[in-house]
């Protein structure tokens, strides 16, 4: 497993941008591993709701998925060098308001089993 820190989280009126940034460290990559070994996602959970995919990117960044409510609106992507995952989320509504986190799931394995402690985004006027 590696250790995940997001950042970036706050509030924001509809309509504003927030930047939200995951920085990986820990023993996997004492052990030899790389970030970009990792594929890696954000998910999200609203009060009440259960936590929901967002999106993902592949080991080298050239792929990325979206569910269809932020796609165009958000943009994922990965500084390998840095050991980075960022999230660019533009025209933000009060229904992306909720806990944020970033995840990462090792390549050659279906789960992603590496979180962080997220961090919350409230959009509001």
């Amino acid at each position: 497993q590696v250790q995940l820190v997001e950042r970036g989280g706050g509030l924001v009126q509809p309509g504003g941008s927030l930047s939200l940034t995951c920085k990986a460290s820990g023993r996997a990559f004492e052990s030899g591993r790389t970030f970009d070994d990792y594929a890696m996602a954000w998910f999200r959970q609203a009060p009440g709701k259960d936590r929901e995919f967002i999106a993902d990117i592949s080991l080298g960044g050239g792929v990325t998925n979206y569910i269809p409510s932020v796609k165009g609106r958000f943009t994922i992507s990965r500084d390998n060098a840095k050991n980075t995952l960022y999230l660019q989320m533009n025209s933000l509504k009060s229904d992306d308001t909720a806990v944020y986190y970033c995840a990462a799931r090792l390549k050659g394995t279906a789960d992603y089993d590496s979180w962080g402690q997220g961090t919350q985004v409230t959009v509001s006027s």
